[in-house]
């Protein structure tokens, strides 16, 4: 049961190591002019390792994500490159980039929130 414990320890510290050097490349080392304003948000990693999903919040309408979203997927090598030699990985993770449409839906909660609280007065 501890080897257990150690290895989602270590899957979760890799996520958040990655998370962060996936933003640190986004900030400033990507010259696609597709990429626009990108956050991370999380970075969900499989139980072997191989694969992560990077989930992104992309300031802007539809448009914009579809495009970033698309710069991501073409600079998706070059991330996993740099990736696995910041943080002396010999087999980096095959990246996923998608939406996090959780500021979306939190968004859309408060104005129903918001229109539910006048209706009542």
């Amino acid at each position: 049961m501890p080897e257990q414990r150690n290895l989602k320890y270590r899957r979760e510290r890799l996520g958040q190591a990655l998370r962060e050097e996936i933003e640190t490349i986004l900030e400033g080392e990507l010259g696609d002019p597709r990429i626009g304003l990108t956050n991370v948000t999380a970075v969900q990693l499989a139980p072997d390792g191989k694969s992560a999903h990077v989930l992104v919040a992309v300031q802007g309408g539809e448009p914009e994500a579809e495009q970033t979203l698309a710069g991501l997927a073409a600079a998706r090598g070059f991330i996993r490159h740099e990736l696995a030699e910041r943080l002396q990985l010999r087999h980096a993770p095959e990246l996923f980039f998608a939406l996090d449409k959780g500021q979306h839906y939190e968004a859309r909660i408060d104005q129903l929130l918001k229109r539910i609280k006048q209706n009542k007065k």
